[in-house]
């Protein structure tokens, strides 16, 4: 209810109806002398009294024009006798307001200036001029104090669009880090599992002829396989729909001797060393390292044409090295910057801190990545 007052307020403020009921309060204020008291009064002292707060309709439009009508209507009062003894200054101190609320320095200065040294030339009494230049020099000020409420509010109203725009812009890329983060999990998961299940089902054919039992255990990892990444998407998506901290499973360090055992089942020797301490790791690392592995691991299987490959952790006190190393034939030199492979490794890497690079080896091809611990 409040905020609906304040709205209407602002609005009725700002519309040309606050300025007639405002004129017409002055009139009123001004012509109570005359109405109240015994007359008659002269009609002169009627009209000028109109005429120094009719204007004060126009005040927003001209406000020197109207200061300058008022006071000239309002010097007027004492030309004839017949009129109630009062000073016409409601007029003229609304006017004077607007013109410091709302005209340039050099403007309201000089209306200042001729409001007072005029009223000093026509008023007919000393303390009659004291109270003039007292009230006028208060009408400005506040005139002024009006005009700097204004400008803090309009600071304040653009200061609270900008953040608004900027939370708007921050919003819209972290939507986009999310939507490029699980393009690189979706892409690691899926591009794992197929190239584990691809490998091993060209391998079915040769091995239900030759070697039935070993038939059973590539039908058995390709099963496998296809469980784990849609044990991986079930929780991908299930993070997806939870309301944001919701805490859910997610790959992790522990892990890789599980990876690593369900890429030695595609028909590749895999070896897995850990030097140095282990030490616990935030959840984002613990994915990084874990997707940078799957991620080398898979292109060793679709690429590499190898034998045999070797990860190893490397834990020392200021990072954690992380080597894939395997004895096939290669994929060029240095990181791509296509694709989603080994690029992720080196995004994936570089949001944690760290560097990754890539190229042939001693007998083979090498990965390698350093985190900052």
């Amino acid at each position: 209810m409040t905020a609906w007052r304040t709205v209407w307020w602002r609005r009725w403020a700002r519309s040309p109806w606050s300025d007639a009921a405002l004129a017409v309060c002055a009139a009123v204020a001004q012509l109570w002398p005359l109405l109240s008291r015994d007359g008659p009064w002269h009609w002169w002292g009627y009209v000028v009294t109109v005429g120094s707060a009719l204007p004060l309709v126009a005040r927003r439009k001209a406000p020197v024009t109207v200061l300058l009508v008022s006071c000239v209507f309002g010097a007027s009062y004492d030309l004839v006798d017949d009129v109630a003894p009062q000073p016409l200054w409601y007029g003229s101190l609304i006017a004077i307001y607007t013109v410091a609320a709302r005209s340039g320095r050099w403007t309201r200065w000089g209306a200042l200036a001729m409001l007072l040294v005029g009223g000093l030339l026509t008023v007919g009494s000393s303390d009659t001029a004291l109270r003039g230049v007292v009230v006028s020099v208060t009408a400005y000020a506040l005139g002024r104090a009006a005009a700097g409420s204004r400008a803090h509010a309009a600071v304040l109203e653009e200061r609270a669009a900008r953040l608004e725009r900027e939370r708007v812009l921050e919003a819209e890329r972290a939507a986009e880090r999310e939507r490029a983060r699980i393009a690189r999990e979706m892409h690691d998961i899926l591009a794992h599992a197929v190239s584990l299940m691809v490998v091993q089902a060209e391998a079915g054919p040769v091995a239900v002829r030759a070697d039935p039992e070993r038939a059973v255990a590539t039908f058995d990892a390709i099963a496998a396989a296809g469980r784990d990444a849609m044990d991986q998407l079930r929780r991908m998506l299930v993070v997806l729909r939870q309301d944001r901290g919701t805490a859910v499973a997610q790959a992790a360090i522990e892990d890789l001797p599980a990876l690593v055992r369900q890429a030695a089942g595609a028909g590749l020797e895999v070896g897995y060393h850990v030097a140095g301490e282990p030490r616990p790791l935030p959840p984002a690392f613990g994915v990084a390292v874990y997707r940078i592995v799957q991620e080398a691991l898979t292109n060793v299987v679709k690429h590499a044409g190898a034998s045999r490959a070797d990860v190893r952790l490397s834990w020392q006190e200021q990072e954690l090295g992380i080597e894939i190393r395997d004895n096939g034939r290669g994929a060029g030199t240095g990181l791509p910057s296509g694709g989603n492979g080994l690029t992720g490794i080196r995004e994936r890497a570089a949001a944690c801190g760290g560097t990754a690079s890539a190229g042939p080896g001693p007998a083979g091809f090498t990965v390698r990545a350093r985190l900052p611990l």
